[in-house]
């Protein structure tokens, strides 16, 4: 028996009602599950990547380190600089392929020293991985304790099960 355009477009429509049910019959699973994810993890908005800017236009937060700020160590005098690091800029290339010397922009003030360099300095032990979980979160048994450990051990787990 053939059917008509109008029965198929029915069974179009019946079926398409019938995944839109599944899709969120299923998308709610997933939510409720990445909601458990959140408050276990205690992972806010901004580490998930939904942080908000200043005008309020939504963008990818940056995860981990924040980007340093260096003093300028060449300059021409005109708002140009650069810190010496990365690339070197367009006006300065321009500048030596024209027969000028990098010395001719030193600033004299030399770049601060991360910080990390001044910690490794002053502190003469190296911290190692103590205590670890099965996501792979570390903790150096030094400072205080970090929100991840906290939780396990509010759950019933030892320092020694952790200790790696």
């Amino acid at each position: 028996m053939t059917q008509s355009y109008k029965q198929i477009q029915k069974q179009i429509e019946t079926l398409q009602r019938q995944a839109e049910k599944l899709r969120t019959q299923e998308s709610d699973g997933v939510i409720a599950r990445i909601k458990v994810a959140i408050a276990h993890y205690g992972l806010t908005a901004e580490q998930l990547g939904f942080g908000a800017t200043a005008n309020g236009v939504k963008t990818k937060a940056k995860a981990g380190k924040a980007t340093p700020t260096r003093s300028a160590k060449y300059s021409d005098g005109q708002g140009n600089s650069w810190s010496g690091m990365g690339k070197r800029p367009y006006w300065l290339r321009d500048a030596l392929a024209a027969g000028r010397t990098l010395e001719e922009f030193a600033t004299g003030v030399a770049p601060p020293k991360p910080k990390s360099a001044k910690l490794k300095a002053s502190k003469t032990r190296k911290s190692k991985v103590v205590y670890r979980d099965q996501a792979g979160n570390t903790w150096s048994g030094m400072g205080p304790r970090p929100r991840w450990l906290k939780e396990a051990l509010d759950a019933g787990k030892t320092l020694e099960e952790m200790g790696g």
